[in-house]
């Protein structure tokens, strides 16, 4: 099995650190620190996604001397550079049309989930997508007025409400009908690539898991990241046992 993965972006909140590295560098631990994108690598190699190219763009050099051909995290590796920035989906022009199911990941996500279960799930519906799905909670921390047709008429007062989203995790599994939608050099987003597939009437599919999932993209999350990936390092890089510790959404 074959994946693409998306290191390529500029990590603007995670500025200042991701001024002297491209955020899939940025270390996570304290004793012995690991950096977010050789998690990733060896969990894919784990997984069965042993063929990986890495799509780069800022601080390219800095990401291929790293890594490498692979071979230490269980990969074969290669590189795609953007020339210009081309958007979470447009940068997969760079990759030749699969012939199978493609997973694409992004390169700077702490995630336990089973991305050869995914596979399997994909392969089973057969869908022209499918997006790795997470429950997210999100507290409001003012009270909420509510109106009707009359804006000036209050119709409910909620106090500090709390909202649950599924939102993606950054983990997709794209067949190969999706390259027919992406055009060479034109910028595009995964969410607008997905969109138009739906839109086109192909069916989108969402996979979800007991696992725990964090994007490192804030200074917050990073410290948690780091907090996490420390007390619980096994359950990320193999113990399968160890992975149901981290089911809790509450870390």
């Amino acid at each position: 099995m074959q994946a693409v993965l998306l290191a390529g972006g500029k990590g603007t909140r995670l500025r200042p650190y991701t001024h002297v590295l491209p955020k899939p560098l940025m270390p996570l631990g304290e004793a012995d620190p690991m950096p977010i994108i050789e998690v990733v690598l060896r969990q894919l190699a784990r997984f069965g996604f042993r063929e990986v190219t890495i799509i780069t763009g800022y601080l390219t050099e800095l990401i291929e001397t790293f890594c490498g051909d692979g071979s230490k995290f269980g990969t074969s590796l290669r590189y795609r550079r953007e020339v210009k920035p081309l958007g979470t989906a447009g940068g997969l022009t760079l990759v030749e049309r699969p012939a199978e199911p493609l997973l694409v990941i992004n390169g700077d996500i702490l995630t336990t989930l089973d991305f050869g279960a995914m596979m399997a799930f994909h392969r089973q519906r057969a869908p022209a997508a499918t997006i790795a799905s997470y429950p997210r909670e999100v507290k409001i921390d003012f009270g909420v007025l509510l109106f009707g047709e009359d804006p000036n008429v209050l119709t409910g007062y909620q106090e500090k409400p709390e909202y649950s989203f599924q939102v993606s995790m950054g983990v997709y599994i794209l067949d190969p009908l999706a390259w027919d939608f992406l055009v060479p050099g034109r910028p595009v987003t995964m969410p607008e690539l997905l969109e138009s597939l739906r839109r086109s009437g192909q069916e989108i599919h969402c996979y979800r898991e007991e696992c725990y999932w964090l994007d490192i993209g804030r200074h917050d999350d990073y410290e948690l990241a780091n907090q996490v990936f420390e007390s619980r390092r096994a359950a990320f890089l193999g113990n399968r046992d160890a992975r149901k510790l981290v089911i809790g959404r509450d870390q």
